[in-house]
């Protein structure tokens, strides 16, 4: 999405993604904690929370692509706790390989 930026931020064992679009003030967030399950650290997407004032563009789906791809290359599984990110989950088969 044009105009679109997200950014990380990780403080121990939680983290958020905050998505920004150029000339708005609200922020997307997709929140996450690490759990360990089954002797494999992985991470819960406890929430997907898009203002209003930025609804109806796709924030919501690039924050969860971001979460998708870092878990790719970082080698971690998601737990979709969130139940959007669970649809998200549902919708593209092609994640199973980092759903925990």
């Amino acid at each position: 999405m044009e105009g679109l930026t997200i950014t990380r931020h990780e403080e121990q064992s939680k983290g958020e993604y905050h998505a920004h679009i150029e000339g708005t003030k609200a922020i997307g967030r997709l929140t996450w904690v690490e759990r360990e399950i089954a002797g494999e650290v992985v991470r819960v997407a406890e929430h997907t929370l898009v203002p209003r004032a930025i609804g109806g563009r796709g924030v919501a789906a690039n924050l969860v692509d971001e979460l998708v791809k870092d878990a790719r290359e970082n080698g971690f599984k998601i737990v979709p706790q969130c139940s959007y990110v669970e649809k998200k989950f549902d919708q593209n088969p092609a994640w199973s390989d980092v759903r925990a």
